[in-house]
């Protein structure tokens, strides 16, 4: 191989590996190649691109449009990403840690198999959007709109779903496990053969809503509105609790949550008066027995804990 075309690859190796700056690439349509993302791209648009496996490291990417995009397998870490327009996006596989994606509109996106521990959607817009098969443990969707978006078979154990929108979502067989839902409107949706236990679904509206074969052990149920749900069985009640706020079908019943007061003993006793001065002059006549102490006053610090069931 000549000089010069030994010059020439190490040439082509470095520029691909110094890829780091997004604004670099908003002017490249065809941006396949460029696997690695950094920098700043506030209100960048990069609708439509093929970004297949790109990973995003440190990025920030605020209100930047992606609308259409090809971004399967991609791999967000570290970035920020609120309010950016991913509508009709393909995320399948994709992989979020430690981002921000606040506000985000996922209008009719495709996100099935996402892999987001703890990541923030908090206000972020799912109207129709598919996640099929995501992890979403622990996942921050205070707010947000999950509109006819589908669940189904998704992990989401100790998500936050309070105050959310989901008319008509679909849960079937997902794992909603100590998921955080109330205040909500789930109004149509389907949690068929979902898992809900220890789930708190406090002052949330279920109308029309399929329980078929859905788990409700140790289910927090006070002041829900069941009135209207379908498939709901006495026998997954037994396990929940609720108050006399929450409603059920006809016939159904839900015994109450228990409230149970905690006294904590207090750290040390108090402690004895020193003992008085005798003077010196007088006799000193001999000690009477110590008579036996009283104790000092109980202080102590209550505690009431909601129990289910």
């Amino acid at each position: 191989m000549t000089r010069f075309a030994i010059a020439f690859s190490s040439l082509v190796l470095a520029s691909l590996a110094l890829v780091g700056q997004a604004q670099a690439m908003v002017d490249d349509r065809d941006v396949a190649r460029l696997v690695s993302f950094g920098g700043s791209c506030g209100k960048c648009d990069l609708s439509g691109r093929k970004l297949t496996g790109a990973r995003f490291t440190g990025a920030a990417f605020a209100d930047a449009v992606f609308v259409g995009s090809d971004l399967r397998g991609s791999t967000f870490m570290g970035s920020n990403f609120q309010r950016v327009h991913m509508t009709g996006a393909d995320l399948r596989g994709a992989s979020i840690a430690g981002s921000d994606f606040g506000g985000a509109d996922f209008t009719g996106a495709r996100l099935d198999g996402l892999d987001a521990p703890a990541a923030n959607f908090m206000r972020a817009n799912f109207t129709g959007a598919t996640l099929t098969g995501a992890e979403l443990p622990s996942a921050n969707l205070m707010f947000a709109n999950l509109t006819t978006a589908r669940f189904d078979g998704a992990e989401m154990p100790r998500a936050k779903m309070i105050h959310v929108t989901g008319v008509r979502t679909n849960f079937t067989s997902a794992e909603l496990d100590g998921a955080l839902m109330s205040t909500s409107r789930f109004d149509k949706a389907s949690f068929r053969g979902a898992s809900l236990d220890r789930a708190v679904l406090s002052g949330s509206s279920f109308e029309g809503a399929d329980f078929r074969g859905a788990s409700l052990d140790r289910a927090i149920l006070t002041g829900a509105n069941l009135s209207g749900a379908r498939g709901l069985r006495q026998d997954q009640l037994d396990e929940a609790c609720g108050d006399d706020k929450t409603r059920l079908p006809a016939g159904l019943k839900v015994k109450a949550c228990r409230r149970m007061v905690i006294t904590r003993e207090p750290h040390s006793p108090t402690p004895p008066s020193p003992p008085s001065r005798v003077s010196p002059v007088s006799p000193v006549s001999p000690p009477s027995p110590p008579a036996k102490p009283t104790p000092p006053p109980r202080a102590s610090a209550t505690q009431v804990i909601a129990v289910r069931g």
